[in-house]
């Protein structure tokens, strides 16, 4: 194999990497790799033009097609940077790059579930929704084109240009505050979650009950004095174990949501949240 770089690659090149692997995403997908096959489409065009050797083109390959598993908007920093390393050290930066993704595919991917998957897409999602169902169509799909404007151009496409100017130097800088990041960004979403449960979730019982001549209601007597939104969060609590449960798909939990919901609203065990 040979050591010598002859290739320096050119922005356009960089911008296609960018685009192939933004418009693949997480499309390209197995169970041994993972993710690495995205990144292989994704960084190919620009890896045959750095190596012109043949041997050096499939030994960068069979090193990009490696298990690899993160959040794919945090995975636009760690490709920019695998770019760069080999663009600028050739077949000696294979072991730095597998090195580089192996220790931040983790703790990114924490931070991007947290903060992307987690708490921005559930309060856009909680926004638009909200919207929809008050009859406004037009906004909706207004805010969604908006949103993905924002994440395309204001935080994948600076992700990956950072990743390509920060190259190995992001360890050094970062690699100490990722695991605070992380945990911090894991309590802000799972307190986003929480406080959206009794928002998004109405559910109250019409039961009563009566002890002599009193009658009390229970969801407004009982229940809302124990614990405003118990039946709300004991509902995402019974759906969230269902979901971890392999015999329990989403699909299952929507129509096993309906039928309960239509049977105890027959019975008058619940009744429409005013």
């Amino acid at each position: 194999m040979s050591d010598n770089q002859t290739f320096k690659l050119s922005k356009k090149d960089k911008e296609k990497v960018f685009w192939r692997y933004t418009i693949v995403g997480n499309s390209l997908f197995n169970y041994a790799s993972i993710e690495a096959p995205s990144l292989v489409y994704a960084l190919s065009p620009a890896l045959r033009k750095i190596y012109k050797n043949d041997d050096d083109y499939k030994a960068s390959l069979k090193n990009q097609y490696k298990y690899f598993n993160t959040t794919p908007i945090m995975a636009e920093s760690l490709i920019g940077a695998s770019l760069a390393m080999e663009e600028k050290n050739g077949i000696k930066a294979l072991e730095p790059v597998q090195a580089l993704k192996t220790s931040l595919m983790g703790p990114f991917a924490g931070i991007g579930d947290s903060i992307f998957n987690v708490m921005l897409n559930t309060i856009i999602g909680s926004i638009t929704g909200s919207l929809a169902l008050s009859g406004n169509l037009v906004a909706p799909v207004l805010i969604g084109f908006v949103w993905a404007m924002i994440m395309l151009f204001g935080v994948k496409r600076p992700l990956f240009w950072g990743g390509y100017n920060s190259g190995i130097a992001i360890v050094d800088k970062f690699g100490d505050q990722l695991s605070r990041l992380t945990d911090a960004a894991s309590v802000l979403g799972v307190t986003v979650v929480g406080s959206l449960i009794p928002t998004v979730i109405k559910i109250q019982t019409g039961l009563t009950m009566k002890t002599g001549k009193v009658s009390t209601n229970i969801q407004s007597g009982m229940l809302d004095q124990i614990m405003p939104a118990l039946l709300p969060v004991v509902a995402t609590f019974i759906i969230y174990k269902l979901l971890n449960n392999k015999k329990w798909t989403p699909t299952k939990c929507i129509f096993l949501v309906i039928v309960f919901a239509l049977v105890c609203s027959f019975f008058g065990i619940l009744t429409v949240p005013k």
